[in-house]
């Protein structure tokens, strides 16, 4: 098995070590937040970082980069505190990927790519149209991190919404029946499969699966 220390990491290339860091924590969930500005300005970029906190109160969080350039989806974020997630699928990765892309100020994404938006009930922000997973979120909180000058936004989730194929008796989504995209590193995209369910845990109890 090959080993690297730290120093090693230090003497690569930034693009080969910014590569490396990125996909050796494991697969990472793949989500596209959509926002709206003050001036009525959709926007919509892949991110990440997006993870659960609690479910009581359900909450979630993400990482936003180094504000030293504009980022509009914070900055609508802080205007307007609402914000949307959504569950990226196999057929929209070329789309979603594309929100990467360092476009100007106030350039929405869903005008550079195929994404459409989606408007449920009275909800101002839109939606990522065909996301078969989509959370509808209010900021709360950031703590910033002084370490690499990011920040941690936490917020909490007003609504969701979902195919109602995906669910299951017990509440549980199986989101691999929606053909939901994991991330390996910052721009691999995979097709996650379900393996097993397991029971709760009990010590000095065999594990039990719930499908067979």
């Amino acid at each position: 098995m090959k080993q690297l220390s730290k120093l090693d990491f230090l003497k690569m290339e930034k693009v080969e070590r910014l590569n490396l860091i990125n996909s050796c924590t494991g697969y990472k969930s793949a989500n596209l937040i959509a926002t709206k500005s003050i001036h009525g300005k959709s926007n919509i970029a892949i991110f990440s970082s997006v993870t659960h906190l609690g479910s009581d109160p359900a909450l979630i969080s993400f990482i936003v980069r180094p504000t030293t350039v504009p980022r509009d989806t914070y900055q609508n974020i802080k205007d307007t505190n609402y914000f949307t997630i959504n569950h990226i699928t196999a057929s929209m990765i070329f789309d979603a990927h594309h929100t990467s892309a360092n476009y100007e100020n106030g350039v929405s994404e869903f005008d550079k790519t195929n994404l459409e938006e989606e408007y449920k009930d009275d909800i101002k922000v839109p939606f990522a149209k065909g996301s078969p997973i989509q959370l509808y979120c209010k900021y709360l909180n950031e703590y910033y991190i002084k370490e690499n000058d990011t920040i941690h936004v936490i917020a909490s989730i007003e609504n969701l919404y979902f195919e109602e194929n995906l669910r299951h008796d017990d509440g549980w989504l199986q989101i691999d029946k929606g053909n939901v995209v994991a991330m390996n590193g910052l721009d691999g995209y995979c097709l996650p499969k379900l393996i097993d369910r397991f029971q709760y845990a009990r010590k000095d109890t065999p594990t039990e699966s719930f499908l067979k």
